[in-house]
């Protein structure tokens, strides 16, 4: 059986901003990759020519779907959860519809946001963080969820890190110490059309377009959680040893 890369996040757009590389580099490799994002955006400050929330998270969906393919995710799949409000969700609930997933796609490693947050410290960031974490143990008991398949435990959880802070945004408390460093320099063109296909966050691509020149060519992350114990250590692939 190859290798399988699942991702979590919590709006469209967050699979390129902050995953695009390690998700595009994966496929490359012809690795299966399966993206999950728990809501479509209607809550966004950038909508678009949407006059509707309900019309926004239909042009969401769509310009999700065609980032996706621009990575080359294999599967990807969009919830119906409403954002800015993750936090108000029946966890156990939900973290089951995560475990269900888990032992249905056998993710070896699994992605997500950090419990900070991320660079813009987003709640729904925060709670994605959380339902994934919980998700990715629980996958691996047997006593939980016993009517949601087999067990299945990944090898690896891995928190999405950063080495730079969004302008005029508030910095987190504590970022996440990175373990894993990625080049993506071989797949920034594609990662950047992958942005792209986010037509109406346009003015979020303006915003950050000098900081992603500066900062673009490398994605970091953190080691939090494995199948075996065993000691931290920097890496520059997120399947070494696999």
């Amino acid at each position: 059986m190859g290798l399988k890369l699942m991702c979590v996040v919590a709006h469209p757009d967050d699979e390129c901003f902050g995953f695009g590389g390690a998700l595009a580099l994966a496929a490359d490799r012809g690795i299966e990759t399966y993206v999950i994002c728990l809501t479509d955006g209607q809550a966004a400050t950038n909508r678009g020519e949407a006059v509707s929330g309900e019309e926004l998270g239909r042009i969401r969906r769509e310009e999700f779907a065609a980032s996706c393919k621009v990575l080359g995710v294999s599967t990807h799949e969009l919830m119906d959860f409403h954002d800015a409000r993750l936090e108000f969700i029946d966890f156990a609930k939900t973290a089951g519809l995560l475990v269900e997933r888990m032992r249905r796609f056998k993710p070896n490693v699994v992605l997500t946001f950090g419990t900070d947050g991320g660079l813009n410290t987003h709640p729904d960031h925060m709670m994605v963080s959380m339902l994934t974490t919980a998700a990715f143990h629980w996958s691996g008991q047997a006593q939980r969820y016993t009517e949601l398949g087999a067990v299945h435990r990944a090898e690896r959880l891995f928190y999405l890190s950063t080495n730079f802070f969004l302008p005029g945004r508030p910095r987190t408390p504590m970022p996440m110490p990175w373990t894993a460093t990625l080049d993506v320099r071989s797949v920034r063109v594609r990662k950047e059309d992958a942005f792209r296909q986010h037509v109406s966050q346009a003015p979020l691509m303006e915003e950050t377009k000098a900081v992603f020149d500066r900062y673009g060519a490398e994605e970091f992350y953190s080691l939090v959680a494995t199948a075996e114990p065993q000691p931290a250590r920097l890496s520059t692939d997120l399947f070494e040893g696999l």
